[in-house]
């Protein structure tokens, strides 16, 4: 048999296999593989390609082959872990729920831009937004990246990743007569809530995870510690009066280190969803909806249009009350950037994306450009009726010759 040329490999049999086996060599490091076939043409293609693929770049190695997209996914927490990112149990549901569905038998070179093009389709199918699916494909990116950071590198290469077009312009707005509907007759704790969320705009996690040693009643200061917030920005705030006789209640009688916002049997308060429809519903800023029709419906009845008994909740959500709090602190002249600092908000292109200006502000704006030009009109009556006839004389219509110029 002719000896072939270095640097193109080998084809043998091992004495324990009956299929035929390819050695070759990357940057003086040799590998041995299996080519599965017992057809030694088959195996010299194989041979071909890996040393095609060493000589233009593309090769990851065998082993490297055969990671699963559910060995990327055990760095990626680590690395959610080792940071400290708050988002841990997120991707972790994420990647249960959805991603290890679809993803988490195949392995990750066999992920590719049209393997997730059929993703994206499969979860619109399903129902979720856009923006849902965009952190979904994040999270993935995310463990394609760490895996082509590794050494040796797990991924060698990035398939294209979508992003769609996301619509999250915030919607609603909590008025004063709708805040007394909401917190009339409720708990101090969740009236306290309320009023929190309506004046400095912070995040529900960020009010329900406050202890009492952050709020100073003498000072009047309410402080988010640096790394408890979203973006572990700290924060500090002044008391409102209402705010004030609130929390001078829900902290009565605590330990510094107890929870601020607590039920009256002592417990904190954790999820609160129900008791805030319930009050959006009697204050007719929310409602139940069937949800197959999506028509109006009692919670547990049987809807009478297409008698479905699964219905939820559409309305106000709490969320709301940030950007109820950047519509009020704008309107009281304060500028945008303090207002982003009291909120949290740390980008102005997430902060517009709140949208605060309603109807009634767009009503207001018209209605003071309107006074503003009656009083420019009122000064040099241009445009009224009794200045026309003496503009005719010096400047005819047209179509009409002026017999009587002024010199």
């Amino acid at each position: 048999m002719t000896k072939r040329p270095k640097g193109t490999g080998s084809v043998y049999k091992r004495a324990d296999s009956p299929v035929w086996w390819i050695k070759y060599s990357r940057n003086g490091k040799a590998f041995r593989e299996s080519t599965k076939t017992t057809d030694r043409r088959k195996a010299e293609k194989i041979l071909r390609h890996r040393l095609a693929e060493i000589s233009i770049g593309s090769f990851i190695g065998p082993q490297a082959e055969r990671i699963r997209v559910d060995e990327l996914v055990e760095d990626l927490l680590r690395d959610y872990r080792i940071n400290s990112r708050k988002s841990l149990d997120d991707v972790t549901a994420r990647w249960t729920l959805h991603l290890r569905p679809f993803f988490g038998i195949l392995r990750a070179i066999d992920v590719t831009s049209e393997m997730l093009a059929r993703y994206v389709d499969a979860r619109q199918q399903q129902g979720a937004k856009n923006a849902t699916i965009n952190r979904e494909l994040a999270a993935l990116k995310r463990m394609f990246r760490l895996g082509q950071e590794s050494t040796p590198p797990k991924v060698l290469r990035l398939p294209h990743f979508p992003h769609l077009a996301e619509n999250n312009t915030r919607k609603g707005f909590l008025e004063d007569h709708q805040l007394r509907s909401i917190v009339e007759s409720e708990e101090a704790w969740f009236r306290a809530l309320v009023e929190c969320g309506r004046t400095y705009g912070w995040r529900v996690s960020e009010l329900l995870t406050m202890r009492v040693r952050q709020v100073d009643l003498a000072q009047r200061t309410i402080r988010l510690e640096p790394g408890t917030t979203k973006n572990s920005d700290g924060r500090e705030v002044v008391l409102t009066d209402a705010v004030l006789a609130l929390l001078t209640i829900c902290v009565q009688d605590k330990e510094p280190s107890d929870y601020v916002f607590t039920r009256p049997n002592g417990t904190p308060v954790r999820d609160f969803r129900t008791t805030w429809e319930n009050a959006c519903v009697r204050a007719e800023v929310g409602r139940v909806v069937c949800a197959e029709c999506d028509k109006p419906a009692v919670s547990g009845r049987q809807c009478k249009h297409c008698g479905s008994k699964a219905s939820h909740y559409s309305g106000l959500i709490f969320h709301d009350l940030r950007r109820t709090a950047a519509r009020n602190l704008r309107r009281a002249g304060i500028s945008e950037t303090v207002i982003m600092r009291i909120g949290g908000w740390r980008t102005r292109s997430v902060f517009e994306r709140y949208a605060i200006v309603n109807r009634s502000d767009i009503a207001e704006a018209m209605a003071k450009l309107q006074k503003s030009e009656q009083k420019l009109a009122d000064k040099s009556r241009i445009g009224h009726v009794d200045d026309i006839e003496p503009m005719k004389r010096v400047m005819p219509l047209s179509g009409q010759r002026n017999e009587n110029p002024i010199p």
